[in-house]
Formats: structure tokens, C-alpha cells, sequence
């Protein structure tokens, strides 16, 4: 089992106690800027958006500035199209920044900084191996070993230095080392890497560098050069924060606060950027904007609204203790927005089809239907009615059990904004026994869906006039993988034989109400029993696309499930 543990939910937020207290004691001069650093290596997901909102959320909330920050110094991973991504991911979550800065802009102040390591004795150039290196690391338990090349003379250092950046050495031939203690009880201390050669073409400087300062080297000056105060990091980079420190204070800098608070972990999902990337590459999902992935890309274009995404992250709080969020209060964020602003349309995804024999030939009748009544001033739309109409095949049953209210031989039901209708045969594919159609009668006194006599129908369904329905392909998302706690995967299995076979169900011919013909990518709207749904930038004009974004509550399915 995993030492995580689902989590209660919370509202906490001890950055912003610390930064209160701050303010009181004029720390910084009661100035609130933060940062967000991404490294621009591949798309960014639901985790990195708990980090966006808390870093620009801050900001927001104290009047104080973020920056957007990328951290580009590993030439070979990054590409511009995960900057572009990146940025339109800050925009649609609704933050802008205030500087928009790369690590790439400081390379020539961090090798200053570099330099003035050596001269003070507090870098070496190291001509070891990278496997001699780790060799001599060390344990949790055992202190590290010196490299034969730590005492090397400042002088020959400086120069090998200078060597390196003119391009003279070859990859891995040099690295440069902090010199600080091998025996330190934290691992980050023992004479960290600070620059490694890297003969590779940079998505901004092209080739003007060959070696590229570490994360944990570029990190703390950056912030200092950008007069960041509170430097909000996730808590693996708790043990990291004495070599922050440390870096920034043997130079004398200007001294942010490194803050670290707990990552998002969700059930069903994957943050694992390198896995994501396998799914991509393999073709195990369509694309980092796959409505499945924890992408925000993916998310956004499932239909996932920024509002929710927000309200998510402030309602799971900031801790300092790792925990395993239910996907569930994501999904019910995303409902609870939805449910305030989405229009109404109704859709059927199983057609079955209806024949209402005692209904005019001919005739047409155009329903008034509330597009949202969560929100009187959406207003209503006409919906067509006819003799012929579809229902969802679920919402029949020939010999129905004790529970099921929904129509059956003999039975009456309400269609929405609609009649009063009574089952009165069913009628059989004679090659397979199916039922393919049902013979209805109305009641026209009840048009609106209230009977004059007063009486009283159980169930409620949803419909569309066959004659006027688009026909639609239709996605039906759910969680990517079937094990709650991904990262219950043992090491070394194969995490894939955990995804979830049923992620993707396509329904190709669904019928939709004709309101819905002129949707385009991006419209979200409820479909009536069904679930919110959001058109998909796969559409064309005359053949739409909708994605299920979350699922409603199905009171039939908990029947069900508990055996009723």
C-alpha cells in the first residue's frame, strides 16, 4: 500500500499565514512577487495548475506581481511549442504575468556567479566521469567520498571553466562542482553539480552557449535577480532548499524565501510527465490535448471550465503533507460551475424509436424549453415536436423490476416540456427479438407535461422529434486508468496493463435536438439526464463532434449497483 492516503478536504493555505505574518514584521517590505517556473519540456497538467493558481492566486490576493519564468536550461528536452502551450494554459486559467522572463535570459549573470564561486574557492571544475561521480556520493548513511579533482587550484579551474564555454571540451569531458562538504547529511550538499557541457542547439540562444548552468543552480538566481519574496515550490524540493540558501548567500545576494507545499495528486491519474509523453509517443491516446489526459490542454478541450479548475484548487487547500485527492471533487467542481452557466439541449445517445399512433400526420409543434433554470435570464428555446420521435433505449424495458419507473408495456411517462405518453406495444426485430420501436399514444390535454385530472407520472425522459434531430458522433470520456492510486504501481510493472479499457466509447450516430447544429468547438451545454458535454475541435459543419466532459448523478445506476 501506498503511504499516502486520501485526503479530507480543506481550505488551508500556510503560505498565506506565512506571508501575513511577513507583512506584520515588514519582511520584504510588505512586497508579495512570486513566480512561475515551468520548464518548457512538454505540456502542462492538472498538478501544474494547483502551482499556477497558488502562484498567481497569491499575488492577485495580496496586490503583489508573478512572473512567468521559463526554466530553459536543458537544451535538448525543451521546444517552443511547450512555451506557446505553456502561456495559453496561464491565459485560460485566467492569470496574466506580469514578467514574462527565461532562465536563458540569465546565462551570462549565473556563469558571472560561476565564476566567482571558483575565485572564492567554492567551485571546482571536475574532470571525473559522471559514473565515478555517483560512485563517490555516498549514502543516507555513509558520507561521500572527495573526487581526486576537489583540491584543484582555483587557477586551473577558472581556466577549464573559460575552456569549457569556448567549446574546446568534448560532452561529459567536464562538469563544475560546488565545493561544499561530501560528509553533509544531505545528499544536495555533497558537492553538487552546477554546469555540465551540452553541445546542443538552444530554442533561444541557438549556439551561442555549450555548457548549461542545473535547475538547482539557476533556480535560486533567478529569483534573487528577479527580487522575487516567496519562492513557491512543491515539497520535493524541501531537501533542496539548503543548497538554495546556501548558493545565494556565500555571493551575498538578495535573499528570497523558498516556501514548498504539497503536490496534487489525483485517484485515476497519471502526473508522470515522462509516461504521458509515452502515451503520447506510442499512440495510446491521440495527443497531449487528448480529452483523457491530466493535461490542461486536455482538460480544456474535454470541456473542464478555468472557473472550476480555480475553485478545485482553493477547495483542496495548500498543505505541507503529501495526500491523495478523489477525482470526484474535481469532477464535482467542474458539475457544480457547469451547472450554473451551461445551457440545456437534449440528446439521445441509444436512439429507440417512437411512434405516437393517435398524433396528427403531418403536424409539428414547437415546445418552449428552459435553457438553463439555474439561470432565468438564458431564456427558452422552440423545440420541435412530431409524430415520430427517439428515446434512449435505457429508458425502456419490456419487463421492468420493482424500481424501474421509466416506461414499460402499459405505462405512462412525461417526456420533457413535452406529453403525457402511454406505452401501448412494442414491436420486434423478428430475426433477433430486439425491440426496435414502440407504439405510444399522447394525451393532448397535457401539453407542458401536466395532466388536467391531476394525476401522476413517476419518471420524466428526454427525447428528440426524429424528423428534425442532427445526427452526431458522440465521446464518452472516463478516468484514463482503472487503479485508484496510480502510483500504487509497483516499480518495474507494467503500468499500462492499468489503464482503463473503457477510457474512450465512441457513440456514432447519436440524436441530437436541432439547436445544437450550429455548436461550435468549445460550446458547452448539458444534455438533459446525460451529462455535460462540450463540441470538439474535431467538427466539421455537418458532422459535430461532442466530448462528455463529466457524467451526472444516475440514481438508476445506484440502484443498481447495489443490487435493487
Amino acid at each position: 500500500m501506498s503511504t499516502e492516503e486520501t485526503a479530507p478536504v480543506a481550505h488551508s493555505n500556510f503560505i498565506h499565514e506565512i506571508i501575513d505574518s511577513d507583512n506584520v514584521s515588514g519582511k520584504f517590505g510588505g512586497r508579495v512577487h512570486t513566480r512561475f517556473p515551468p520548464e518548457p519540456n512538454g505540456y502542462l497538467h492538472i498538478g501544474h495548475a494547483k502551482s499556477i493558481c497558488l502562484n498567481f492566486g497569491t499575488a492577485r490576493k495580496y496586490g503583489g506581481k508573478c512572473n512567468l519564468r521559463f526554466d530553459d536550461t536543458n537544451p535538448t528536452k525543451e521546444d517552443v511549442e511547450y512555451v506557446d502551450s505553456i502561456q495559453e494554459d496561464v491565459r485560460w486559467l485566467g492569470f496574466n504575468w506580469d514578467g514574462l522572463y527565461y532562465a536563458s535570459d540569465y546565462f551570462e549573470q549565473i556563469y558571472q556567479f560561476a565564476e566567482q564561486l571558483i575565485q572564492k574557492g567554492l567551485a571546482y571544475v571536475d574532470s571525473s566521469t559522471l559514473e565515478e561521480i555517483r560512485s563517490q556520493r555516498g549514502t543516507l548513511t555513509e558520507p561521500g567520498q572527495n573526487s581526486r579533482f576537489r583540491d584543484r587550484p582555483v587557477a586551473e579551474s577558472l581556466d577549464l571553466f573559460r575552456r569549457m564555454r569556448a567549446g574546446e571540451f568534448q560532452d561529459g569531458a567536464h562538469v563544475l562542482r560546488a565545493k561544499i562538504d561530501m560528509a553533509h547529511p544531505n545528499m544536495n550538499m555533497r558537492d553538487p553539480l552546477l554546469y555540465r557541457i551540452r553541445h546542443a542547439e538552444h530554442h533561444r540562444t541557438g549556439n551561442t552557449w555549450c555548457i548549461y548552468p542545473l535547475y538547482d543552480f539557476t533556480h535560486g538566481y533567478s529569483d534573487s535577480i528577479e527580487g522575487i519574496t516567496h519562492s513557491i515550490c512543491t515539497l520535493e524540493f524541501e531537501n533542496h532548499r539548503p543548497l538554495y540558501d546556501w548558493l545565494i548567500d556565500v555571493l551575498d545576494l538578495y535573499h528570497p524565501q523558498q516556501i514548498e507545499f504539497a503536490r496534487l495528486n489525483l485517484t485515476h491519474t497519471m502526473m508522470s510527465k515522462r509516461k504521458l509523453l509515452e502515451l503520447v509517443e506510442t499512440g495510446t491516446v491521440s495527443g497531449w490535448d487528448d480529452p483523457r489526459m491530466p493535461t490542461i490542454a486536455g482538460i480544456r478541450r474535454r470541456g473542464y471550465t478555468p472557473s472550476a479548475m480555480r475553485a478545485f484548487c482553493d477547495e483542496i487547500g495548500v498543505t505541507k503533507f503529501n495526500s491523495l485527492n478523489d477525482v470526484v471533487v474535481l469532477e464535482n467542481a467542474v458539475r457544480s460551475d457547469l451547472n450554473k452557466t451551461a445551457p440545456r439541449a437534449m440528446a439521445v445517445l441509444k436512439p429507440l424509436k417512437i411512434v405516437l399512433t393517435n398524433y396528427p400526420e403531418g403536424q409539428v409543434e414547437d415546445l418552449e424549453a428552459i435553457n438553463n433554470p439555474e439561470d432565468p435570464a438564458a431564456g427558452t428555446r422552440q423545440v420541435p415536436f412530431s409524430k415520430v420521435l427517439y428515446i434512449e433505449q435505457d429508458d425502456f424495458m419490456e419487463n421492468p423490476p420493482k424500481q424501474f419507473f421509466r416506461l414499460a408495456p402499459g405505462r405512462e411517462v412525461r417526456l420533457r416540456w413535452g406529453y403525457l405518453i402511454t406505452c401501448q406495444e412494442a414491436v420486434k426485430d423478428p430475426a433477433t427479438g430486439e425491440v426496435i420501436e414502440l407504439r405510444c399514444t399522447y394525451d393532448p390535454e397535457t401539453r407542458g407535461g401536466n395532466a388536467p385530472d391531476g394525476r401522476k407520472v413517476k419518471s420524466t425522459i428526454h427525447w428528440v422529434s426524429a424528423e428534425h434531430a442532427i445526427t452526431a458522433e458522440v465521446r464518452l470520456y472516463d478516468h484514463l486508468f482503472e487503479i485508484a492510486n496510480v502510483a500504487d504501481i509497483p516499480d518495474g510493472d507494467d503500468w499500462k496493463s492499468h489503464l482503463n479499457p473503457k477510457s474512450l466509447v465512441v457513440v456514432p450516430k447519436a440524436k441530437l435536438e436541432r439547436s445544437l447544429a450550429t455548436a461550435v468547438p468549445g460550446y458547452k451545454c448539458q444534455f438533459e439526464r446525460l451529462g455535460y458535454f462540450c463540441v470538439d475541435k474535431d467538427s466539421q459543419p455537418q458532422a459535430i463532434v461532442f466530448n462528455r466532459t463529466v457524467t451526472l448523478k444516475d440514481e438508476w445506476a445506484k440502484i443498481q449497483k447495489k443490487g435493487g
